[in-house]
């Protein structure tokens, strides 16, 4: 009966049964987690995007030219501001196309002065947002979304029952860290689990209690909440159009709202809202992408309607903001992502010594 066996078999027996059954979804997880750290890299060099100008980006130039090439999608534009002399990448959310699918925009790619469309794709018809749709919900919408939050909670247990399982006994903590001199491949391959997990553990400790928590917000939302009090978010304004201000206009105005911040994504109006609406980063925001500041402007009469500053909201507010950057790893650059990568790529080795062992070890393959 397992009643009868210690703490440290009980949390051997969870360990080995878990890795089994989760352990191959996990692993898709996670190599498709490596890709993504460098998904913008990677989708510009696929699909040759390293166009360049000394120009300035013209934002009323690059709006009238999606307007023009795409007159029939009368929603509102988001523009991400990358970088000055690249490429401005473009979003159209909810195109008749993909209606019924969850989440998928159109995404276009204009040249860096705004006044040419260089490329127009599909979110999740193209390398780059198929894997992240594998990553996060297993290509399988809302419900793959929650099955993943959930196998995060399976893999924490995982990690946490393989550390009560290894944790030595006082004076044995040198000894349970060493290489053994092993005669057999099943101690061979318990030092290298043993090595590679040890390593790794803190690394898969964050990236699992962080996608946990961006996996299944209405679950995890409420922990955040009650130690820390309510999570601020901002408002979003519904105004009947009439005659927009130019582009340029509002962004100024947006500007000298919060002078000191970065601007990252823009909004346009659409045929039935006349807002504008910025996304824009302070300098004590984590996310350099997709920062948690905003400034909503009245595309009708140049007044600004509401500024949402992260940096005034509450504990809680920010914390769960810094969730997204955290799990990417783009909060700690090149360093920071790299041992994501590398972290992602252990998981799966994790994940196939202990299968390979589990298989000597019951005779379902031959030991040669």
């Amino acid at each position: 009966m397992i009643f009868s066996l210690s703490w440290r078999k009980i949390a051997r027996r969870v360990h080995l049964y878990l890795g089994i059954s989760i352990g191959a979804l996990l692993t898709l997880i996670a190599l498709s987690g490596s890709i993504l750290v460098y998904y913008p890299e990677l989708d510009g060099q696929l699909n040759k995007l390293s166009v360049h100008s000394s120009n300035t980006i013209n934002w009323d130039e690059a709006y009238a030219t999606l307007k023009y090439k795409y007159p029939d999608r009368l929603g509102s534009w988001r523009l991400e501001n990358t970088a000055t002399g690249s490429v401005i990448p473009a979003r159209y959310y909810k195109p008749i196309e993909t209606k019924d699918q969850a989440f998928a925009p159109l995404m276009v790619w204009l040249n860096p002065i705004g006044t040419q469309i260089i490329r127009d794709d599909f979110w999740g018809s193209y390398f780059v947002t198929w894997v992240y749709n594998l990553h996060f919900s297993l290509l399988t919408g809302s419900t793959g979304t929650l099955i993943v939050g959930y196998i995060g909670i399976g893999t924490l247990i995982l990690i946490l029952s393989g550390l009560w399982a290894w944790w030595p006994k006082r004076g044995y903590w040198v000894r349970s860290l060493k290489f053994k001199a092993r005669s057999t491949k099943l101690g061979l391959l318990y030092d290298w689990h043993k090595f590679i997990g040890l390593c790794f553990i803190l690394p898969l400790l964050v990236l699992t209690i962080t996608g946990i928590m961006l996996a299944i917000p209405n679950q995890t939302d409420p922990i955040i909440t009650a130690l820390l009090g309510k999570i601020e978010k901002p408002t979003t304004t519904v105004i009947k159009p009439k005659n927009y201000i130019l582009l340029s206009d509002a962004i100024e105005l947006a500007q000298k709202a919060m002078p000191s911040a970065r601007l990252a994504w823009i909004e346009t109006p659409s045929s039935s809202n006349a807002v504008y609406r910025f996304r824009l980063q302070t300098t004590n925001d984590p996310s350099h992408r997709f920062p948690h500041s905003y400034v909503e402007i009245n595309a009708n009469s140049a007044e600004i309607i509401s500024v949402f500053n992260v940096d005034d909201k509450s504990p809680a507010t920010k914390v769960k903001n810094w969730l997204h950057p955290i799990h990417d790893g783009s909060i700690g650059n090149h360093p920071l992502r790299v041992l994501w990568v590398l972290s992602g790529i252990a998981n799966a080795l994790l994940f196939s010594l202990g299968l390979y062992r589990w298989l000597l070890k019951t005779r379902k393959i031959n030991n040669y």
